[in-house]
């Protein structure tokens, strides 16, 4: 792999400071390394000024000469080393010194490397080499990401830090562009991780070569541009703007790096289409510290997510504030199981033609102590994204087992127990093994339980989810396409894999059927499940009419409204009871 930091001959990008009281000698190592191609120098004549010069300019390496009068060579070295800031800064020390006590001195304070004076200028050059070779070396390890060999997050703060420094001097802005690709998971469970590394390369290249098309300016000019940029983790990427005179610069740069991002990729013979969320925070308006101003670009990030994805945020009050509020969510989610927060309701599937009740959906179902019931469409993103998903949906899927051997053990015989499987629950090649460990240790009939996935579950490594589906089969239990003609499934999808049962959204049935075009799609997808032997359920029902146009379907069974809103194991075990042995239940009371 091509290096994107390479520019030219190595090291001549190296800026190169030089402490010494008399101007004629650094004139001299000046001349001499510009021969060589070195073109960044700084030079420090009053010893005082130094240490102030190191922090604010930032070298690559100090030529620092020893004796100097009021204040010598030592003690900024000692000060050097005492701050962790410059505690590895390469520091070759230059004297006219003969004596070794005054060398070793100079090498106990953490002298990188040493020169005599007069110095020779062949040795003056390999010594610098040599000192540039072991740094680059180290700060490869330290502070630059192995994959897309951009600057790492450590490395970006500290840029970020020294360039937020500079702006409070020039009484300039900085501005952090936060950006992260859209349904990056989904590239990797098509075409597997190695394909989603190599992804990630060429996005880190697009990058480069988007910024070094804007005004953005950093040493070494735009052949330097990857030094603004870094690979923060995973698919996020960060990238500094300074120098910023209004606002419409960040959004013609956004624009352009959007711009750039959508033209497809070639990744192992395939074209590959990706969009990006960007949020952008400003110092000093948005933030006054390097932690701040990077939280809120991944709070404008996450936010321009949930607006739709593709488009870029700039900070907001509003957007701070509802990341505060996640941010709590997401540690309140933490302890829901330990603190018994969590709770199973159950909405009735009953049979289209003789109005029996065939089974459950268990949903699930938060009461925070302090907000009360808060909805699944807000805390379940939340665990989705934290990972807290997995264990929540074993919880799910332990007590839906529990209260369905229940159920038997009361009468009601024969109710299937549907239960949602979220992406990363599915992801998992342990989850058969989940299932059945969950099946045998509450004694449930494995053939009750139906699994509803999603269609975008089924669009990844085909053969993998192949061997999940059928492991899961194997065990018993039946599988159902949640939200179907929603996503991504095919023919193809459905004829190889062991699927039983499709659910058609409730979307398709809020105007059928009155709306054509709706009505035309359940009748599709009816026709189609029954040319496939499967069966179809119909989801969010309300209305009569739609239970007549379902019924001469021959629709399987119908979920909604109508029949029941979700309710509590309690008063769904009465609804069962009383409708035990009707023909035709009729609309429940308060429903």
């Amino acid at each position: 792999m091509n290096d994107i930091r390479k520019q030219g001959t190595p090291f001549f990008d190296a800026s190169i400071m030089m402490i010494d009281d008399e101007p004629l000698v650094m004139d001299v190592l000046q001349t001499t390394l510009e021969e060589h191609g070195y073109r960044y120098f700084i030079k420090i004549e009053d010893s005082t000024k130094a240490v102030e010069a190191i922090y604010h300019e930032r070298p690559d390496v100090v030529l620092l000469d020893l004796i100097m009068p009021e204040r010598d060579g030592f003690s900024i070295l000692e000060e050097l080393r005492a701050n962790p800031d410059t505690k590895f800064l390469s520091v070759i020390v230059l004297t006219s010194s003969n004596d070794s006590n005054t060398k070793l001195k100079a090498l106990e304070l953490g002298a990188t490397d040493f020169l005599a004076k007069p110095v020779d200028r062949s040795e003056l050059v390999l010594r610098l080499r040599n000192t540039l070779t072991v740094k680059a070396y180290q700060d490869q390890l330290a502070y630059y990401d192995t994959l897309t060999q951009l600057p790492n997050r450590k490395l970006f703060l500290d840029r970020l830090d020294w360039g937020i420094k500079c702006a409070l001097r020039d009484d300039t802005q900085v501005a952090v562009l936060n950006i992260a690709i859209d349904r990056f998971q989904q590239v990797n469970e098509l075409l597997g991780t190695q394909a989603g590394d190599e992804l990630l390369v060429e996005v880190s290249r697009r990058l480069v070569k988007s910024l070094r098309e804007t005004d953005t300016v950093s040493r070494g000019g735009q052949e330097a541009a990857w030094r603004n940029i870094a690979r923060l983790s995973g698919d996020e990427f960060s990238i500094m703007l300074t120098d910023l005179k209004n606002s419409s610069q960040i959004v013609a740069i956004a624009e352009r790096l959007r711009s750039g991002l959508r033209e497809p990729f070639q990744i192992r013979q395939r074209e590959i289409y990706i969009t990006v969320s960007i949020g952008i925070a400003l110092f000093p308006k948005d933030a006054d510290t390097t932690d701040t101003l990077m939280k809120h670009a991944g709070a404008a990030t996450a936010y321009a997510k949930e607006k739709g994805r593709d488009c870029y945020q700039f900070f907001s009050a509003e957007i701070n504030a509802a990341a505060q509020q996640r941010m709590n969510l997401e540690h309140s989610l933490r302890r829901v199981l330990e603190r018994n927060e969590l709770s199973l309701y159950y909405q009735p599937k009953i049979c289209a033609l003789t109005g029996e009740i065939k089974g459950a959906e268990a949903l699930l179902r938060w009461r925070h102590p302090t907000r009360g019931f808060i909805p699944p469409y807000e805390f379940i993103p939340v665990a989705e994204d934290s990972g807290m998903i997995t264990q929540i949906g074993e919880w799910v899927l332990r007590r839906a087992c529990e209260k369905n051997v229940q159920w038997l053990q009361k009468g009601l015989a024969d109710l299937s127990m549907s239960v949602n499987v979220s992406a990363q629950q599915f992801r998992d090649n342990k989850f058969p093994a989940i299932v059945q460990k969950v099946l045998s240790d509450t004694g449930m009939d494995p053939e009750l339980l139906v699994l509803e996935i999603t269609e975008g579950v089924l669009m990844g490594d085909r053969d993998r989810i192949g061997d999940l589906l059928f492991k899961i089969k194997t065990i018993g239990a039946l599988l159902s396409i949640d939200d179907f003609g929603t996503g991504y499934s095919s023919l193809s999808y459905l004829k190889a894999f062991p699927i039983d049962e499709l659910k058609i959204d409730r979307s398709f049935m809020v105007d059928t059927p009155a709306d054509v075009d709706s009505a035309a799609i359940v009748r599709t997808i009816v026709a189609m499940a029954r040319s496939l032997d499967l069966q179809v359920v119909a989801e969010g029902v309300e209305e009569e009419a739609q239970v007549q146009f379902l019924r001469e379907l021959s629709c399987d069974q119908i979920q909604g409204y109508y029949f029941a809103k979700p309710m509590p194991a309690e008063d769904f075990e009465a609804f069962c009871l009383k409708q035990l042995g009707k023909d035709q239940p009729g609309r429940a009371k308060g429903a």
